[in-house]
């Protein structure tokens, strides 16, 4: 199976309040979501990582925290990824197109307004804004095939290729 999540910030305390997230403590955060996604993705499963996987760590406790993570991870770097130890991840790049089940995705950890094949029916994923459900709503009720695969916007989960696909009826 295919996942995509962005905008962990594992290790930030400011993001609970800055998102309103429902955490008491970093703690309790890092427990959740670390929890949540091992609940969801397994060991040969493919994971697209969009970017912000921790933030204010010292990047061993960083690499500790993301070598917990299952699958094969794919980190398409965000504006506050580390030089994280690269034998954690598959691949480490900026950009990234692939084609899954019949649907050519762009994916980024910035939104774009425009991207490969857009007129073509293709997706483009990104985190980076921490949206909420309804923000992705609202693109797909506008005819945006932009989806924010960030935990904000899917209730702390990675979210899988059949999800996205499903959300936009394709």
């Amino acid at each position: 199976m295919i996942y995509f999540t962005a905008d962990l910030h594992l290790g930030h305390r400011a993001v609970i309040n800055m998102q309103n997230r429902p955490f008491t403590d970093v703690e309790e955060m890092n427990r959740t979501i670390i929890s949540n996604y091992n609940a969801i993705v397994g060991q040969d499963d493919t994971v697209y990582l969009l970017g912000d996987l921790c933030h204010h760590l010292k990047v061993e406790e960083a690499n500790e925290i993301i070598s917990k993570l299952k699958g094969k991870k794919i980190l398409i770097k965000g504006n506050h990824d580390k030089q994280y130890d690269v034998s954690l991840f598959e691949e480490i790049t900026d950009f990234k197109t692939i084609s899954a089940n019949g649907i050519y995705i762009a994916m980024m950890h910035y939104p774009m307004l425009s991207w490969p094949k857009s007129h073509h029916g293709s997706l483009q994923l990104h985190g980076h804004v921490h949206g909420r459900r309804e923000d992705n709503e609202a693109n797909r009720d506008a005819g945006i095939l932009r989806y924010d695969v960030g935990v904000d916007a899917n209730n702390y989960c990675p979210v899988s290729i059949h999800q996205i696909t499903s959300f936009f009826g394709i």
